[in-house]
């Protein structure tokens, strides 16, 4: 008898390495990504939106350490600098660019010889804190209102659509100058330039809120009729149960974009004040009374004028290219 010249062998069973590898290489494979995480990643690619964000989160930090950076620097915003720095005929700073030097990086003042560099960081302060505060006040009023108008419809929609619509036909501005002008100087607990400050967020944020109410009405009148709604209420949710743990969580997003996109405006609406008269007291800095004193300057001294205009053009900008990029990542479709 002869034996077979092959005989069946079992196949090596794999390593407990290799097992590790297939497990690994098909948990990444089935790993799912938040909606967050998706915003992010197109964020990233949006280049001039990360730019504008590293130059908003630049001007926060130096805005919060100005009192350090000031102290380094070794310059006061309001310190008067001695005459030797102004020509006593014209009142203009001496040397080229405004009296640019190694004590004075953006030069001084007309007349006082203020240093425009210290000016311009405490400048950012004011501009930041009005157009942060009162986009959160209108972001706050908005969506209260907006989500409110939308989920319920009937006669609370047409009483807030109709208080909308005043508000925004109103003279935002003149109303601001009017009231800034008789408000008395002590508020509150407030003084001096603190009780135009409040007034100031407070009225710019309350005459905002339209924009973005409007935005979360019409939001909220979409995904009330969503199927997950319709499921809450069957289940006995109550109503504010569903605006608050249903909706209010799909708002997020537009409410985010267009929070990012007021804030620009106002600053810009501050610096509009502020170039009127009507905005901080002096001797607070701010980018749009600087503005305003430059205009007797403007030929004699044009770096005084330049200087606070780009400060408000690139803070501006920067927002813009900011607020732009998150709507593309947050809503895609919607630039299309």
């Amino acid at each position: 008898m002869t034996a077979p010249l092959h005989e069946p062998t079992a196949e090596a069973a794999p390593s407990a390495a290799e097992e590790a590898a297939v497990i690994s290489a098909d948990a990444k494979a089935v790993q799912g990504r938040s909606l967050g995480r998706i915003a992010w990643e197109r964020l990233k690619r949006d280049k001039l939106a990360l730019a504008g964000g590293i130059v908003v989160l630049f001007l926060i930090v130096v805005a919060l350490l100005a009192p350090v950076i000031t102290n380094l620097y070794g310059q006061d915003p309001n310190t008067y600098n001695d005459k030797d720095l102004i020509d006593p005929l014209f009142g203009t700073p001496k040397g080229s660019f405004g009296g640019v030097s190694g004590d004075h990086w953006l030069g001084v003042e007309p007349v006082n010889g203020r240093d425009i560099f210290a000016r311009i960081l405490y400048g950012a302060r004011i501009s930041l804190l009005v157009g942060f505060l009162s986009a959160i006040v209108a972001v706050v009023i908005g969506t209260i209102l907006g989500i409110l108008a939308g989920f319920f419809g009937g006669w609370v929609d047409s009483a807030i659509s109709r208080v909308m619509d005043g508000l925004l036909a109103f003279p935002q501005l003149l109303f601001i100058i009017a009231l800034v002008s008789v408000m008395p100087n002590e508020m509150l607990g407030l003084t001096g330039t603190d009780v135009r400050l409040f007034v100031m967020i407070l009225v710019i944020g309350f005459f905002g809120w339209p924009y973005i109410g409007r935005v979360v009405r019409g939001q909220t009148l979409s995904l009330r009729e969503r199927e997950y709604v319709e499921a809450a209420r069957s289940l006995g949710a109550g109503r504010f149960y569903i605006l608050f743990k249903e909706l209010l969580p799909n708002l997020v997003a537009p409410i985010i974009v267009y929070t990012t996109m007021m804030i620009p405006t106002n600053i810009l609406t501050e610096a509009a004040l502020s170039f009127l008269g009507v905005g901080v007291k002096p001797p607070t800095a701010s980018w749009g009374q600087m503005l305003s004193n430059a205009i007797d300057y403007y030929k004699s001294d044009p770096t005084y004028m330049v200087v606070p205009g780009v400060a408000i053009f690139i803070t501006v900008l920067a927002f813009n290219l900011l607020g732009d990029g998150v709507r593309d990542a947050l809503d895609p479709k919607g630039s299309r």
